[in-house]
């Protein structure tokens, strides 16, 4: 199932699974310099270099690293984002190799967020 398109969530559909959906696993890819001026709230921060590395981890070894359980591959609401875009689109396709079918990427990102919330 080689899918080259990356698939997309948009802000409206995001905003509505923070805070209220308890399938959503949203992955920050960005570094911790971009993550330590804002985060989407309850989003998991797996810079992009090691994400393919993070979710190939056996479920415990993920859980001890990143405090929070590993999504099963077929997890509904994975979602990856970076600062502009670009990143995450390559942590969305990484996972899509690994088996995640349902990954995607949040295009807008944490730029088009912080607008949005007016941060």
């Amino acid at each position: 199932m080689a899918n080259s398109v990356t698939k997309e969530i948009s802000y409206e559909d995001l905003k509505a699974l923070v805070g209220k959906s308890q399938n959503l696993f949203l992955v920050d890819v960005r570094t911790k310099d971009e993550v330590d001026k804002g985060r989407i709230p309850g989003s998991v921060h797996i810079p992009v270099d090691t994400v393919e590395a993070a979710f190939k981890m056996e479920p415990e070894d993920f859980k001890a690293k990143y405090g929070v359980t590993k999504p099963p591959l077929d997890a509904p609401e994975l979602v990856f984002h970076c600062q502009v875009g670009r990143r995450g689109g390559v942590a969305t396709s990484k996972a899509n190799e690994l088996g995640y079918v349902n990954a995607r990427n949040y295009a807008g990102a944490y730029r088009e967020w912080s607008e949005k919330e007016g941060k």
